[in-house]
């Protein structure tokens, strides 16, 4: 309990774990951007993952900076940066190097740094400990240590918050390791896993989102399959269902910061390594062609409906990466809106998840209200599962449409559809 922690990135996954250690501990929640200190100074979460509340309660022992002399005073620094990917799906650590520097200003003797960034294996030990060495003058395993417990947080999901899902942990040092799993069991309600070693951690991050990314490409290659058959895809997954082991996965568009993302970490060091993992990369390959697919199937039907393409207006409703939240990150539905806009159809999208004036949907062709009984659209496509699309009735769909609707269902919340993936 004599800790003091440190949380170096506050967004998604940094915030929750800064609110659930602050019940506890003296914790400084750190961030680059002055803009979000200023906001979660105020009280104000933009990801909508803490309520003011929520914040209001731990404020006197939660306190936000984007100064590095501010964290000098911690024991234990928890790193929660982004670890995304470059335009050629290569791995970006440079985040995760960059928070690693700016640590190695302030780490002192018996320090620990815990990284919680979804990484290949190798990289805590061979990419970030040096950094934390050279910056600081320290010796790794002799004057500080390290460890390893990678997120498992949920975007949008109150259910399932920080504390209610249980957590590997891991450490540099047997000893080490010890603690790390203490000072995450002191706050994780579901428990902890310790893991023997850091490797083994980082490894078992970033193959728990790989296999949902397979199973999804399953599924959306079966989607298509059935879909030239002619035969309810839905319907299918149902039959097969019944069975007590078929595993309960549908099709959909993969975005987020994880599972479009993580596969192209275990791959980048597999191939470096020399092996090339064929069935990864060919499931990547599927999810990455669903935008165009949808596209292609809203043109289809346009046409097919016997519509002037460039003079079609197609409205998106949803453009989140996933229901009921505001997270952008590597969503999907933005290259759904640049395919139909190759194809000259006049777009305009609607999410009432977005601030109309925030940078994510500054550059996107946003409208205010969804305009029902204006007649006005070709061709709806459902992109995001958000509760209020649900809401939406037959006899409002068709209030939207200038003739019979085009009713694309992305992610199957229609009771009735022109074509549903």
């Amino acid at each position: 309990m004599n800790d003091k922690i440190a949380i170096i990135g506050l967004g998604y996954v940094g915030l929750p774990l800064a609110h659930a250690f602050a019940k506890q501990y003296e914790v400084i929640g750190f961030d680059i951007n002055q803009s979000r200190i200023d906001e979660l100074s105020r009280g104000v979460d933009r990801t909508l993952e803490l309520s003011s509340t929520q914040l209001a309660e731990v404020s006197d022992r939660l306190h936000f900076t984007a100064s590095l002399e501010a964290i000098a005073s911690a024991t234990i620094y928890i790193v929660t940066v982004p670890t995304p990917i470059d335009e050629s799906n290569q791995p970006d650590l440079t985040p995760l190097i960059g928070a690693s520097q700016a640590i190695a200003k302030v780490l002192k003797r018996e320090d620990i740094v815990i990284y919680e960034s979804t990484v290949y294996p190798g990289v805590t030990e061979e990419v970030c400990v040096p950094e934390l060495e050279a910056g600081s003058g320290l010796r790794f395993n002799h004057d500080f240590y390290a460890g390893y417990s990678p997120e498992r947080i949920n975007p949008g999901d109150k259910e399932h918050t920080v504390t209610k899902i249980l957590k590997v942990t891991s450490g540099s040092t047997p000893a080490i390791a010890k603690r790390v799993d203490a000072l995450y069991a002191s706050i994780i309600e579901a428990g902890t896993h310790l893991a023997p070693s850091i490797k083994v951690a980082e490894a078992s991050k970033v193959i728990e989102n790989t296999q949902r990314d397979v199973n999804i490409a399953l599924m959306n290659e079966l989607a298509m399959i059935f879909d030239v058959m002619g035969i309810n895809t839905q319907e299918v997954l149902e039959a097969a269902g019944t069975k007590w082991n078929f595993i309960p996965f549908a099709p959909g568009l993969v975005g987020g910061h994880c599972i479009g993302v993580d596969p192209y970490y275990l791959t980048y060091k597999a191939k470096a390594l020399g092996y090339t993992p064929s069935l990864i990369l060919g499931a990547r390959q599927i999810n990455d062609s669903m935008s165009q697919l949808i596209a292609s199937k809203t043109v289809k039907y346009l046409i097919k409906a016997r519509k002037n393409l460039h003079e079609s207006r197609v409205l998106v409703l949803g453009v989140t990466f996933k229901e009921n939240c505001p997270d952008m990150r590597n969503t999907k539905v933005i290259d759904i809106i640049r395919e139909l806009q190759e194809f000259e159809c006049q777009v305009e999208v609607y999410d009432y998840w977005l601030d109309q004036a925030s940078d994510e949907s500054r550059h996107l062709p946003m409208i205010e209200s969804i305009p029902f009984d204006s007649h006005a659209y070709d061709a709806i496509i459902v992109a995001v599962a958000h509760e209020e699309f649900r809401a939406i009735t037959m006899e409002q769909y068709r209030g939207l449409s200038v003739q019979e609707p085009i009713l694309i269902d992305v992610k199957g919340v229609l009771p009735t559809s022109t074509w549903r993936l």
